[in-house]
């Protein structure tokens, strides 16, 4: 099976197939969402926003999986898509996001 070409297509084809998210051109780029929450939203084939709770945030830049948003408000976090590894960390980041609003408010409804 041959792997869509561009990473967003890429991270694309592995989100919209989670149960409940829809992908689609948002006000930035692509946009994850689950029901009315975003799950992140990428800028063409350069960077992935998302927003998570100030503490997890913290971890995650500790971590160093992302870095500061360039607006740089709590919550706010990105990721370069510069290599393969990146596409990979972006899923990871954007499955973050999908298991705490599934975990909190449930798959939402079809409709």
């Amino acid at each position: 099976m041959e792997q869509p070409a561009t990473s967003s297509d890429r991270i694309a084809a592995v989100v919209s197939a989670w149960l409940g998210v829809e992908v689609h051109e948002g006000q930035f780029g692509l946009a994850f969402t689950l029901g009315k929450r975003e799950l992140g939203h990428l800028h063409g084939e350069r960077v992935a926003h998302f927003a998570f709770p100030r503490a997890l945030r913290a971890e995650l830049l500790e971590q160093g999986r992302v870095v500061p948003h360039p607006v740089d408000s709590p919550g706010l976090a990105a990721r370069a898509l510069a290599s393969e590894d990146d596409v990979a960390g972006v899923v990871e980041l954007l499955r973050l996001n999908y298991d705490r609003i599934v975990e909190r408010h449930g798959v939402p409804a079809p409709g």
